[in-house]
């Protein structure tokens, strides 16, 4: 049996597909991962074969890269169309961005089942275009199925993360990053991309939060600074650390992305969103910073509020007990087991 991965653009829309790369080689599945050139799915995928095709972006706003980017997508999906004949998988897996929909339509053409996931509480556009072709589509919680027009389609999986990333180890992150398990410690993340916002945030605050937390700052590629204070540790980004990181730590700031969110909810971690806000992005994040700030599993903090960051950093610290109580709420479901399921189901009807 053979499995194309497709997902590129952010880490969020590479990891789940990692999760379950690790999955089907226990499985001995035969496995290839079609990515960008230059996106960030092509330096996190190593385990498998990679096949490069190129991408373009649909913007929904003027820029001169739309009189451009339609000839790119129309090449990447004659590239895909090449790549599913000499590839002939039996099913695809699509985690989304806008790489994988010439791969999508590439394999409907030539009748290969594809089975894709949204994360967000609202679907993305490279996921609604691809909606109508798909055989199923994995999302992360019931709220979505209101935004698809054929929920039938739709099944509640959860996001597949990183076995390493709920056993992580304490003692490491402290070996690693020169830490202590006797202080309070405070994670801020903005995604693999970083957050300007986020980072001038924590910077500016960073004497007073120091009085309370040693503080591991996620700065993303490019935005590291030079302050070098003991009890503060700055990284670009973490993948093969962060559940040991995630372990050690006691509250955790970051955007709003649900995959984020739900790696916070599963490692039952008491946090703060600083969604980016809807000049900046389609929404999706505020939409599902609303969502489980209402359920009471997340404190939110919009990027344009006047909160004191440390003030609601520590009053998240004061009542970790009862939110982890609340999130402990969340039920927890075997997205990798689920998802496998659903992808050799597919794979064997084509067979």
């Amino acid at each position: 049996m053979k499995i194309l991965f497709t997902g590129g653009g952010t880490a969020g829309h590479v990891t789940p597909n990692i999760a379950l790369i690790e999955h089907f080689q226990q499985a001995g599945w035969d496995m290839v991962y079609v990515g960008s050139v230059s996106g960030i799915e092509r330096e996190l995928i190593t385990s498998v074969p990679y096949r490069a095709i190129s991408s373009g972006k649909l913007r929904r706003y003027f820029a001169w890269q739309n009189f451009v980017d339609p000839f790119r997508i129309l090449w990447g999906f004659l590239q895909s169309l090449l790549i599913c004949l000499q590839e002939r998988p039996q099913v695809v897996f699509s985690k989304g961005g806008f790489v994988a929909v010439p791969i999508v339509f590439a394999a409907w053409c030539w009748r290969i089942p594809v089975i894709c996931h949204e994360s967000d509480v609202t679907p993305g556009l490279a996921n609604r275009l691809c909606f109508p072709v798909v055989k199923k589509i994995c999302i992360n919680f019931p709220e979505t199925e209101r935004y698809l027009k054929n929920a039938g389609k739709a099944i509640v999986t959860g996001t597949p993360v990183r076995s390493s990333l709920l056993h992580g180890s304490r003692q490491a992150a402290c070996d690693a990053f020169g830490l202590s398990e006797d202080r309070a410690t405070l994670l801020v993340f903005g995604g693999s991309l970083g957050a300007t916002a986020i980072n001038k945030m924590v910077r500016a605050s960073l004497t007073k939060l120091l009085a309370s937390f040693q503080v591991v700052h996620v700065v993303g590629a490019g935005n590291l600074s030079d302050i070098d204070t003991p009890g503060y540790v700055q990284r670009e980004f973490l993948f093969a650390e962060f559940g040991d990181v995630l372990a050690l730590a006691d509250v955790v700031v970051a955007r709003a992305g649900a995959n984020s969110i739900y790696e916070l909810l599963l490692s039952r971690k008491p946090h703060i969103l600083i969604p980016l806000s809807s000049v900046a992005s389609r929404g999706d994040q505020l939409d599902n910073a609303k969502t489980f700030s209402a359920a009471g599993y997340s404190t939110m903090l919009e990027e344009t509020e006047e909160t004191d960051l440390v003030d609601l950093v520590l009053q998240v610290y004061q009542d970790r007990q009862a939110i982890v109580q609340k999130i402990e709420e969340f039920v927890v479901i075997d997205s990798v087991a689920v998802i496998a399921e659903l992808v050799s189901a597919a794979a064997e009807r084509r067979t």
